[in-house]
């Protein structure tokens, strides 16, 4: 029978040419991301340090103001601990954001020539900055030894704020990578918006510390509920249930509108590019 099929296909001149496989998105998600951290280190000297040194050197500038030159009255002790808990999440947060805006203009041909799910180029950029992440721990680990940090139970959370982040990360970045082609000052806008986010964020305070008629502030904040997560093993009084289900639910919100956005506007985007 297959060979008959094969035959009135020659006798009707037509070609027949076996459909390739298709590539598997996580493997392509995985190259991708090894690609970009093996640019982003093999034309520096400092390769990986970098990682760590822009929050390292954030959260002393910010030890040393607050426990050095003023009185501090926000956060707990060690500070520099709990200053490292929120601040190496933001990076990873701040460094993603920031380079989605950028996720298709950077590699436009590959974005035209490449046959890949185009989600993957905005994932890639979060899945890099999130190993990054990874390897900057050893350096709370380092600051919490040698500060003397409590380790509670509540450390389990810990992979529960990093999925949390990692789905409110993919979710801006597929909502602001497609606008960003349509509209090119909105890349300085997020630039602008993430500078006032830090501050808006429990990462110098927490979100108790923040006054009454500020604390709607860290419930309309998805990085509060999340942050907490990641300060719960060394401050478990910073852990706060109904602030993480309100970060929860706002992730969601943020990953269902960015994917919305993002299927909206994709083939708009090839166009434009």
């Amino acid at each position: 029978m297959r060979a008959e099929k094969h035959r009135n296909r020659q006798n009707s001149g037509v070609t027949f040419v076996p459909r390739p496989p298709r590539s598997n998105p996580w493997s392509s998600l995985w190259l991708l991301t090894r690609r970009d951290l093996k640019v982003r280190y093999s034309t520096s000297l400092l390769g990986y340090l970098w990682s760590i040194l822009d929050p390292l050197l954030m959260s002393l500038i910010y030890w040393f103001i607050f426990t050095q030159v003023f009185t501090r009255s926000v956060g707990e002790t060690p500070y520099i601990v709990f200053l490292l808990t929120a601040l190496l999440p933001w990076v990873w947060f701040n460094g993603a954001v920031s380079d989605s805006t950028r996720a298709f203009l950077r590699d436009v041909r590959l974005v035209r020539s490449v046959a890949l799910p185009h989600w993957i180029w905005v994932g890639r950029i979060v899945a890099s900055k999130g190993i990054e992440f990874v390897l900057s721990l050893p350096v709370l680990v380092l600051f919490a030894v040698f500060s003397g940090a409590q380790v509670g139970w509540e450390l389990v959370f810990f992979p529960l704020a990093v999925v949390m982040l990692a789905a409110l990360t993919l979710g801006i970045g597929l909502l602001v990578a497609p606008l960003v082609v349509f509209f090119r000052d909105l890349e300085r806008a997020v630039k602008l918006i993430l500078r006032v986010a830090f501050y808006a964020s429990p990462i110098i305070y927490g979100a108790a510390d923040l006054p009454e008629f500020a604390q709607p502030l860290a419930w309309l904040n998805p990085l509060s509920g999340i942050f907490a997560l990641f300060r719960a093993g060394f401050f478990p009084d910073q852990l706060d249930w109904a602030l993480v289900a309100a970060s929860g639910g706002m992730t969601l919100v943020f990953l269902a509108l960015g994917v919305f956005v993002f299927k909206r506007a994709i083939g708009g985007v090839l166009k434009e590019l």
